[in-house]
């Protein structure tokens, strides 16, 4: 058998090797038009801000390493040219030599990921515009970072706020230079809701980066003076630009060969990785896969699924039956010192999938409050309101986002409710954990929400809520947090003196409460419950009312352009 392979990285050669694995005796011929069959593409901003220090460490495997151990035909500079399926054979460009041959298969693997999208935008073609896909691609901006790193106000602008568009902020601050992010959409980094972004807003402002959010790039502009990030607001000046705004499938092969493909570009697959022609597959950020979550078709490019595709392929090929039960979209990055990660649908794809979610925030400590160094955790947890089916979840913070983003993908993996987390048996003492662990707090949050124990508003209520004296506004924390800030219209009335002043309160009228992150005011809604009142909480408190306003106000945070 033959197994021809078109691409490497993540998905490709983990085939490459689960099949060498699988069949000692197999003829595997790996084609790669790069120069690198594998390697660390999610490491690359961290060479530029020199947290990798050594460019040896982003490849993870040469062509003459991965040729030594799984006897796999490495061909790198080999381009693909098209696809007989007729004749079982691929066109192949040699990229230094400039010539061409045929080479047979039994069966074909199609990796040939994804690139990054460039809008058809004057000025994308100047030389200090660069995009990230490639080690190549990396050394291009490192040294184009370090070259202006004695520049007085060196300006480097990313365009794009996703994952790569984050971390090449961070890493371009980290060289010294005065980074502006821009993003068109309303926040930050897709898979999170707005709400969940504020804080990442907040923080990336105070770390010194100049965010321009509902801003769209017009064009780049080279002058005399240096360059030009157009936008509809204005002109940003760059020295430095990095478009990052995203990656479409590199299906042009598929296409031309006739394979079926989806919506989105990417090629149609089946649970086994299968295309539309039997004896091909395809793997990775060009495949189109099932969202385990909404059964619908997906693009998810992401190294982890990639690499499961690869195997699973693999597996198919050589006769091992598998399926691929679908991406729930696992991801998590760093931005300077904050974690943010979420595993399977938000509530935009909720909505726009007609789910009948409900959602919960917990603000709990990463580990026992009392042990020194503990950060706060910011949860959310979406779920069906029926059957408490978890449906998603974000996580943003400083220590123990992974684990507990982790342990929530699992849980959401094995079919799990808001029941399940209540009853997790997580690992606790002081230096990692809670015995109620914030895990297990969701858990709880949103089992009372969905027993009837509380009832919720939320953030985006509180501007619509009457202030004409039909419902009664209570912020229950203490009289100094009220004093260093409240929302317009409650009155304070705190939670350890609220039995003694009930009095204050109108009975026969709806309560609205809060604290600063809903647990105080939850145990007042108990208290006015036990006394007949009708009570509803602000989920996640009056921190992430007043951390979503905080992020939206331009005063506060303004993107100043050369007009």
């Amino acid at each position: 058998m033959k197994l021809v392979i078109i691409g490497g990285v993540a998905g490709g050669a983990s085939a490459a090797a689960r099949a060498r694995r699988l069949d000692e005796k197999a003829e595997i011929v790996l084609l790669e038009r790069g120069a690198y069959i594998s390697f660390a593409n999610c490491g690359l901003p961290y060479y530029v801000g020199g947290e990798i220090a050594s460019q040896d460490k982003l490849t993870l495997q040469t062509p003459e390493s991965f040729r030594a151990r799984f006897n796999v035909d490495v061909r790198v500079l080999s381009q693909v040219l098209s696809i007989d399926r007729a004749a079982h054979s691929v066109q192949v460009r040699n990229v230094k030599t400039g010539q061409t041959y045929q080479e047979r298969y039994d069966k074909l693997i199609l990796a040939t990921g994804a690139a990054p999208v460039a809008p058809p935008l004057p000025g994308l073609d100047a030389p200090f515009v660069h995009t990230l896909r490639t080690i190549p691609d990396t050394l291009a901006i490192k040294e184009a970072a370090e070259k202006l790193r004695g520049k007085a106000n060196a300006q480097a602008v990313v365009i794009g706020g996703g994952a790569i568009g984050c971390e090449m902020a961070e890493n371009l601050k980290r060289v010294g230079l005065s980074v502006t992010l821009v993003e068109m959409a309303d926040h930050l980094i897709a898979p999170l809701d707005a709400d969940m972004a504020a804080d990442v807003h907040n923080y990336i402002r105070q770390k010194g980066v100049r965010l321009c959010l509902n801003t769209a790039v017009t064009g780049i502009e080279q002058g005399a003076q240096g360059g030009f990030v157009l936008t509809q607001a204005g002109k940003l000046p760059a020295d430095l630009v990095v478009l990052s705004i995203g990656v479409a499938p590199e299906s042009g092969l598929a296409r031309a060969a006739g394979l079926a493909l989806g919506a989105r570009g990417g090629i149609a697959t089946d649970a086994q990785m299968r295309t539309s022609d039997p004896d091909i597959y395809a793997v990775g950020d060009v495949a189109e896969v099932t969202d385990f979550v909404t059964g619908s078709p997906a693009m998810v490019p992401l190294a982890g699924p990639a690499n499961r595709q690869g195997r699973i392929a693999a597996d198919n090929i050589l006769g091992r039956a598998r399926a691929y039960s679908g991406a729930q979209g696992s991801s998590i990055l760093k931005i300077f010192d904050m974690t943010v990660a979420s595993t399977g649908v938000n509530e935009r794809t909720a909505r726009a999938r007609g789910l009948n979610y409900d959602k919960v925030f917990t603000y709990s400590a990463s580990h026992a409050s009392y042990y020194p160094g503990s950060t706060m955790l910011s949860i959310k947890v979406l779920f069906d309101k029926e059957t408490g089916r978890l449906l998603g979840a974000q996580v943003v913070g400083f220590d123990g986002v992974d684990k507990r983003c982790d342990v929530l993908a699992t849980a959401l993996r094995l079919g799990g409710t808001v029941q399940d987390l209540t009853e997790l048996e997580l690992c606790y003492a002081p230096p990692f954990g809670s015995a109620k662990d914030p895990v297990n707090m969701a858990g709880f949050v949103a089992q009372n929400v969905m027993e009837g124990v509380v009832r919720q508003f939320h953030w985006s209520d509180v501007a619509s809520l009457p202030r004409d004296g039909s419902v009664q506004l209570v912020d229950v924390r203490t009289a100094a947090e009220y004093a260093r800030g409240h929302i317009e219209g409650f009155i304070n009335l705190p939670l350890d003196s609220l039995r003694q002043r009930l009095a204050e309160l109108t009975r026969g009228k709806p309560v609205y409460l809060h604290c600063h992150s809903g647990l105080r005011s939850y145990i007042a809604c108990r208290i006015l419950t036990g006394e007949g009142f009708t009570c509803y909480n602000l989920a996640g408190g009056y921190r992430l009312w007043s951390a979503i306003a905080q992020s939206r106000a331009p005063e506060d945070h303004p993107c100043y352009f050369h007009n």
